[in-house]
């Protein structure tokens, strides 16, 4: 199909659903306008396309309404860019979306060490979500091994000693998890 429409920046990039959202939106507006502009051509094809667009949009993932009754989870990630942080909770055994954050790095924090820029994703993440966090138990999950003795090691760098006794007010277990577990937040880490 000859197609005109294609994605700037995926706006589900990081979710499988992106590829189901982007046939559903080629199938919806690939050869409605017969090469005239303005004039719309809306049949069946576009109906079936715009209710299979409508389903990836609204499918799981789907931001959730946060519970303060449960227990979030708290993804952050860094890169030579970027911070990301996506604060989940779970319902029904799957982790889902509260809400996503980013933040582009200056270019001080540009020149931090891998784990200085995923220490301050960390601290970043749990400040911005503080509103949710602060007063809670809840679990910091990060794909940087080192980070995972956050609460309790002694770090050479008086930078993460720093940010390591700012977060002392907060209640949080830290969990190590793969980069591949972290999608969301790595995704978002990436964002220009």
């Amino acid at each position: 199909m000859d197609c005109h429409y294609e994605f700037l920046r995926m706006p589900f990039g990081m979710m499988n659903s992106g590829t189901t959202l982007t046939r559903a939106v080629k199938k919806l507006l690939c050869g409605m306008d017969n090469g005239q502009p303005n004039i719309v051509n809306w049949d069946d094809s576009q109906e079936r396309a715009y209710n299979s667009l409508k389903v990836a949009v609204t499918s799981k993932p789907v931001l959730q309404f946060p519970d303060v009754n449960k227990r979030f989870v708290l993804r952050t990630d860094a890169s030579d860019r970027g911070l990301g942080a996506a604060l989940m909770q779970e319902n029904e055994g799957t982790l889902f979306p509260v809400v996503y954050a980013s933040k582009k790095l200056i270019d001080r924090e540009r020149k931090y060490s891998v784990t200085e820029r995923e220490a301050l994703a960390i601290v970043w993440g749990v400040k911005k979500f503080s509103l949710y966090l602060y007063g809670t138990v809840f679990i910091l999950q990060t794909d940087h091994g080192t980070l995972q003795f956050l609460n309790a090691a002694k770090f050479d760098s008086p930078r993460i000693m720093r940010w390591a006794l700012a977060l002392q007010v907060y209640n949080f277990d830290v969990q190590y998890i793969k980069g591949s577990e972290n999608v969301g937040a790595d995704y978002l880490s990436r964002i220009e």
